[in-house]
């Protein structure tokens, strides 16, 4: 293909600046809601349907609400990033913010498991297209690449700010769920069944997830249109997207060799970060400090002490999205910046969740009376930095390799097909290998951390040994 040159009207700033805002909200919301789930499966599990930790039921239904989201959010993700390229940037971004913030509030009220996952669907749904729409604008509203490296890489750091929101809004709602209006469903409604536990705290977590749609109801008039897509619609230079052109010679090794990638970069997240909340209950300390206590009151402590492991995790990642937007305007090599997350990840992968493994998070380091690092901390923080700081990378990556009229599309095969729908699969694997007898540890919680660590450990090296494969922007002759 060719390069041409575009001079689209240029907008003015106000209008890019709210273009950044709500591509900003929708990262960290994305992440937001789909951290949600990890956090609030335990309780909705035993409330929902009584099914505790470690029996079979509990690992088929954890599979199920991991991979089927995943896998139909991948399948309508790609339908999203097709509609992207032919029918705008901003109309589908607005509508898939708002599917997934009143899809995450709606869950609140779930009365089965079959109704949670319905709604974790249509969650999942919204933030797959999301991802794309945003990346896909915010790249064609700069052409200066290296100022376009900078928005794309300081806009993502936000998407690990909803990871930690997603932590301090759990801990919130199990610390003042009592004080808070109850949950129950409407009389129109009662055919659903009824809230057994209208102050649970995890219902509370999930309908904080309406929170970005208020934004963006206000600011949605505003907001402009890519110039760059809007200009080529107008004088009727704009191609039509085709999913089969991803496979077209000139585009067939990115196609592949991103998708793959992208799945191994999920396949850390889902199967093994994500996993954290099922290992806790199995550390030491955190046995030793609930053995005495009342059913209600042990897992209220065990959802705690996961909350705080993932707000290590999600320090951890926004750390690494940081580093990723400093070290992407200066290292040129797309290969030898990959790699300075990957190279580590196979190394801590391993190291973090044997650790977990034996149960240990002695306290290493003590700041203060109220400020202390745990051993498991510091590398819950550093795996937590080299996983998330791939995801960024993926979003400035992207855009360079695919043409405009494929841009949406060929970011979401990536995206959607590769991480949400195959990458997001190891949480399956990793639940159902965990419930097998012959993996070793005494508790479903080890078990849980010897599979997560094999998981880990095998999707960095797919990346590794992939990113000599990976093809260089420059390299190749995209019209942009």
């Amino acid at each position: 293909m060719t390069k041409t040159n575009s001079n689209p009207a240029s907008l003015s700033t106000a209008a890019i600046v709210l273009v950044c805002i709500i591509a900003s909200i929708g990262f960290a919301f994305d992440i937001y809601e789909l951290l949600m789930l990890p956090l609030i499966f335990r309780p909705a599990c035993s409330e929902l349907a009584n099914i505790s930790p470690g029996t079979p039921e509990f690992s088929n239904w954890l599979g199920v609400m991991f991979f089927l989201p995943a896998f139909l959010g991948g399948i309508f993700g790609l339908l999203g990033g097709y509609l992207t390229d032919r029918f705008g940037r901003r109309r589908v971004l607005t509508y898939s913010i708002l599917l997934y913030a009143f899809s995450a509030f709606f869950a609140g009220y779930s009365t089965s498991m079959y109704m949670l996952l319905v709604l974790r669907c249509t969650t999942f749904i919204g933030v797959c297209i999301e991802f794309v729409a945003a990346i896909a604008w915010l790249a064609e509203l700069f052409p200066d690449k290296r100022r376009k490296e900078m928005v794309l890489g300081w806009t993502q750091a936000f998407s690990s700010i909803g990871g930690l929101l997603v932590a301090f809004a759990n801990s919130f709602a199990l610390a003042w769920s009592s004080d808070l209006p109850a949950i129950q469903l409407p009389d129109f409604l009662s055919f659903l069944g009824t809230v057994a536990e209208p102050h649970a705290g995890w219902r509370y977590t999930l309908m904080s997830g309406l929170i970005p749609a208020i934004p963006l109801i206000v600011i949605r008039p505003f907001l402009p249109e890519s110039p760059v897509w809007q200009q080529k619609r107008e004088s009727g230079q704009l191609k039509r997207p085709s999913i089969s052109e991803l496979f077209a010679p000139n585009l067939l090794r990115t196609t592949v060799v991103t998708t793959v990638m992208f799945a191994a970069s999920y396949g850390v997240a889902f199967g093994a970060l994500q996993q954290i909340p099922q290992i806790v209950p199995g550390l030491k300390e955190v046995q030793a400090a609930t053995v005495d206590l009342p059913v209600p009151q042990k897992k209220a402590y065990e959802q705690k002490a996961a909350a705080n492991y993932t707000k290590s995790q999600e320090i951890g990642g926004l750390m690494g999205r940081v580093v990723l937007a400093v070290l992407a305007v200066i290292i040129v090599s797309r290969r030898n910046l990959l790699r300075l997350f990957v190279i580590p990840g196979t190394i801590l992968a391993p190291f973090v969740f044997y650790s977990m493994w034996a149960g240990n998070n002695s306290t290493l380091i003590t700041l203060g009376e109220d400020w202390k690092f745990t051993y498991l901390d510091g590398l819950i923080f550093l795996v937590g930095l080299v996983t998330v700081g791939q995801f960024s990378f993926w979003g400035n990556y992207l855009p360079r390799v695919f043409p405009l009229h494929l841009r949406g599309t060929g970011e979401s095969f990536a995206a959607n097909i590769g991480g949400r729908m195959i990458g997001t699969s190891m949480a399956w694997v990793t639940s159902t290998f965990a419930a097998m007898a012959w993996v070793p540890g005494e508790t479903p919680a080890a078990k849980f951390a010897a599979v997560a660590g094999v998981v880990g450990m095998l999707m960095f090296t797919i990346n590794l040994v992939f990113s000599f494969l990976l093809p260089e922007p420059d390299s190749l002759n995209i019209e942009d």
